[in-house]
């Protein structure tokens, strides 16, 4: 959420950033309502002001006198109050203005309504070049018994699976390997609740309700099923006040993640490349109210995503996501791409975005220096170390041999217990 100041300060630009990010926000209220909070708030401080004189003058004033202005302080109640409620409704309306508005861009992002502006940073590794039809990561667990998609469909329905043999070992050794790196970089391991009240996604960022949600959503409850341990990281610390001094902190949290993929279509949904839920272990960060010290972060956190994926050997691209493709709460955002041969095609596997004091505004993350009156919203960022079933795409089908048999990764085979699957 943006600062009602900032946004009246700086409006043409917040229409402008809008648009570069395709979201259509009626903006034409804002200023008409910004102006009635302000008008409600000073009538209530004269009005309580008045109210107060009249009180004082009560225990003075002789018998004849008192019983007006004891009226005279009824109505100003009434009216204080009746101003109280007004401005709580303003207020309100202000608000769902405000939270449709998203984070503002860095200058440096690309700016265009689609991936196909986003910009390719760097690349590491080399695409394999295969001297045989290479298989869809579909057809090599099929052939290695790996994932049973109709018990999957039968208990859960479409989109969910079941991972078996060394595919599940490859599930468990992936976030071993994952918590190792993240843990050698300073952040503190946290295995986080799969659910969280609707308050805390609207917090970070995500939509609980509605057509346009990706959230599954618990009946007869506030809670709902959480996309990713984001949600959770960033509700750790709801309306506490930091001693900046102890920034950043680092966190790294293993979850389930739940999404309906609602409009997903195509070879997008083919196999496990995006499905209902998957395992994560996911990077976040709060830090110092200034860009200096979330953008270190930020590019500490794709360093670790990149210490991850060249462990595992896997060619990848980072790519700066251009302004149309951000999302709301983020003010940059940085993506992995790895190469997905049974795709031929760069498939993404982590994202990691600075969402500045974004999130910390609605969730009242805040902090506190010595050489500063009052408090600050920090600034947050998150990343993923790894989300399971896009690496286990990236390692089934970059690894697969001339013979059928696929080669696990080096730095995985310690968990797994095996040089090969075939």
């Amino acid at each position: 959420m943006l600062d009602l100041q900032f946004i009246a300060d700086n409006f043409d630009a917040v229409v402008t950033n809008c648009r570069n990010r395709g979201v259509t926000v009626d903006l034409s209220q804002f200023a008409a309502l910004r102006e009635r909070r302000n008008q409600l708030i000073s009538e209530a401080d004269r009005t309580r002001h008045e109210q107060k004189d009249v009180s004082g003058q009560i225990p003075k004033a002789d018998a004849a006198a008192k019983p007006a202005l004891i009226e005279r302080g009824r109505q100003l109640r009434e009216r204080v109050a009746e101003l109280e409620e007004e401005q709580k409704s303003v207020e309100a309306d202000l608000r769902a203005v405000v939270m449709t508005i998203p984070n503002m861009t860095h200058p440096e992002a690309p700016v265009g309504p689609d991936e196909s502006h986003s910009k390719i940073v760097r690349t590491w590794g080399e695409v394999p070049k295969f001297d045989f039809p290479p298989l869809d990561h579909v057809a090599l667990c099929d052939k290695h018994d790996l994932w049973d998609l109709e018990a999957g469909g039968r208990v859960a329905g479409h989109g969910f699976y079941f991972l078996k043999n060394e595919a599940a070992l490859l599930e468990l050794a992936l976030v071993q390997y994952a918590v190792q790196i993240v843990r050698r970089r300073g952040f503190t391991l946290h295995i986080t609740p799969d659910l969280a009240r609707r308050e805390i996604l609207e917090g970070t960022g995500y939509q609980p309700r509605g057509n346009e949600t990706q959230i599954y959503s618990v009946a007869d409850t506030d809670l709902c099923l959480v996309a990713t341990a984001e949600i959770t990281l960033g509700g750790t610390l709801q309306d506490q006040i930091l001693d900046v001094g102890k920034l950043p902190l680092r966190l790294a949290g293993i979850s389930h993640c739940f999404r309906t993929e609602a409009g997903a279509h195509g070879k997008a949904t083919r196999g496990i490349y995006r499905v209902h839920q998957f395992t994560k272990v996911e990077m976040f960060g709060f830090t110092a109210p200034d860009l200096a010290a979330s953008g270190a972060m930020h590019d500490e956190i794709v360093a670790a995503e990149e210490e991850i994926f060249q462990g595992l050997e896997l060619p990848y691209r980072v790519v700066d996501i251009c302004s149309g493709d951000l999302g709301g709460p983020a003010y940059r955002k940085f993506d992995l791409e790895a190469w997905m041969p049974g795709r031929n095609e760069w498939g993404e596997v982590t994202s990691a975005s600075n969402c500045t004091d974004f999130q910390a505004r609605r969730l009242g993350i805040r902090c506190k220096s010595p050489d500063k009156k009052g408090t600050q919203f920090v600034h947050t960022l998150n990343g993923t170390a790894v989300a399971v079933t896009r690496a286990l795409i990236a390692i089934l089908e970059n690894n697969q041999q001339k013979d059928g048999s696929i080669v696990i990764p080096k730095v995985l085979r310690p968990w797994v217990g095996q040089e090969k699957i075939g």
